[in-house]
């Protein structure tokens, strides 16, 4: 088993339960999502009503669900400082080119998990904690947990203000932050291979979810 391939399994751990998170916050009325806590109830009651009313979702169509995360979810990821944070000190070593290609392959990989993890989601329910913070903060940690079976798993989103949007940059699932899981196995393949090397392994393993043929390089 190569690194990425044990780190995107660990990685869709996390996505299963971040999705979880996105998909089963219980809210009585629509949130206002200029507030970081009621974006992610936003999210949450947007996703599980179009997994609700879509039956080839909930059968499992691969494309579709792409599409609804892509749609519902992934607007609200600050997908560049994610990337950055992932990929570490090297990120500044990266010519703009290198940064453009590594955030898009990053994003297709955090897509793609987080369509796979949405098909795992069952009974889950998820409870949003009281969020600490001032109105003038500009980043902020909302805090949630799921409960189901066993005992309640922690949950948070990192988020920033971007003009007047709240954007996710970060999610962590049992004090494990995403970028911090990425990072060292990143790191590695740089180390390795040279950032080219690194964006090289996201294509293929992007490549290969998709049923494409890898590339070349």
């Amino acid at each position: 088993m190569t690194l990425l391939t044990s780190l995107r399994r660990r990685a869709f751990a996390v996505a299963t339960l971040a999705t979880l998170s996105l998909g089963m916050v219980h809210a009585a009325h629509a949130a206002d999502a200029s507030a970081p806590d009621q974006l992610i109830r936003q999210l949450s009651l947007e996703t599980i009503e179009a997994v609700k009313a879509d039956k080839d979702i909930q059968a499992g169509n691969i494309n579709k669900i792409i599409a609804l995360v892509d749609a519902k979810v992934m607007p609200h990821i600050n997908f560049q400082r994610m990337t950055a944070s992932a990929v570490g000190r090297f990120w500044r070593q990266a010519t703009p080119d290198q940064q453009g290609k590594l955030q898009a392959e990053f994003k297709t990989l955090l897509v793609r998990t987080y369509a796979g993890a949405l098909t795992q989601v069952k009974d889950q329910t998820i409870g949003l904690k009281p969020l600490r913070a001032q109105p003038s903060d500009t980043e902020v940690v909302v805090r949630t947990e799921i409960r189901g079976k066993g005992d309640p798993i922690q949950l948070d989103y990192r988020l920033e203000k971007a003009g007047a949007e709240w954007k996710i940059y970060d999610v962590n699932v049992l004090g494990i932050w995403l970028a911090d899981q990425y990072r060292n196995s990143f790191a590695q393949e740089i180390g390795a291979n040279g950032i080219d090397g690194l964006i090289k392994s996201l294509a293929d393993k992007n490549a290969k979810a998709a049923g494409a043929p890898a590339a070349k390089g």
